[in-house]
C-alpha cells in the first residue's frame, strides 16, 4: 500500500511523539522512535493521532522560544535612554559650516558625469550633491523637492545654463535642505544648507 493512500485504506497504527522542543509528530507505532523524539502517550489510527495533536498542540512555537519570551517578560529590558532634541556634535559642526554662506558643490554621477546622466537624475527626483571643500568632501544624497527645482535656465541639449535644485535629507541626524546651483558646462557651482525645524513630536 502506497503511503500516499486516503486515510480510509491506511490501516497503520500510529504513536504520537514529540521533540526537546516540544513539537508533535507521528510515527507508526511498530518502529523505533527516531533520534531526539519520544512517546507523547498517543496510539491510534492516524486521523486519531492527527487529532490527538491538534488538541493538545495550541502553541506551535518552539519550547526554546517560549521560555525566553518568557523570561523577557518577567525581566524587560530597560527602555532606550530618550532622544535628545539636540542634534549630535558633530551633525551641529557639519551643518553650521554648510548654512553659513555658499559652498563650491559638484554634480556628483556614476559611472558617467555627463549633462545627460544629471538631466536623468533630476527625473527620477534623486541626485547626489558633493561639497568639496569639506574634509574628504561631502557626498549628499538629495530628494528633489518638484516645486523647488527651477530647469528654466537650463539647456540640456547644448549643455549650457544652470539649475536650480533643493531637496531633504538629514545629515549626521539634522533634518537639513540643500540649495544648489549647477552650472551645466562645468556641472559645478555653489550650495548651501538649511537646517530644518524638528516638530516637539517628531523629536
Amino acid at each position: 500500500m502506497s503511503w500516499y493512500d486516503s486515510d480510509k485504506e491506511d490501516t497503520t497504527i500510529y504513536k504520537v511523539v514529540l521533540n526537546h522542543e516540544e513539537q508533535y509528530s507521528i510515527w507508526p507505532a511498530d518502529r523505533e522512535n527516531a533520534l531526539g523524539w519520544r512517546d507523547a502517550g498517543k496510539v491510534g489510527t492516524k486521523a486519531e493521532c492527527l487529532e490527538y495533536i491538534k488538541e493538545v498542540w495550541t502553541d506551535m512555537r518552539p519550547l526554546s522560544l517560549r521560555k525566553r519570551m518568557e523570561e523577557l517578560a518577567k525581566n524587560p529590558p530597560p527602555p532606550p535612554p530618550p532622544r535628545s532634541s539636540k542634534p549630535r556634535t558633530e551633525g551641529d559642526e557639519l551643518v553650521n559650516k554648510l548654512s553659513q554662506g555658499s559652498h563650491p558643490v559638484e554634480a556628483s554621477l556614476r559611472p558617467k558625469r555627463t549633462v545627460q546622466a544629471l538631466k536623468e537624475r533630476i527625473e527620477m527626483g534623486y541626485v547626489h550633491i558633493k561639497f568639496t571643500q569639506t574634509r574628504g568632501g561631502t557626498e549628499l544624497g538629495v530628494r528633489l523637492d518638484p516645486e523647488a527645482v527651477n530647469l528654466s535656465q537650463a539647456d540640456f541639449e547644448q549643455g549650457k545654463g544652470t539649475v536650480h535644485l533643493e531637496g531633504n535629507l538629514t545629515l549626521n541626524y539634522v533634518p537639513v535642505r540643500c540649495v544648489a546651483e549647477i552650472d551645466l558646462a562645468s556641472l559645478e557651482g555653489q550650495g548651501h544648507l538649511v537646517p530644518l525645524k524638528v516638530s516637539a513630536a517628531a523629536s
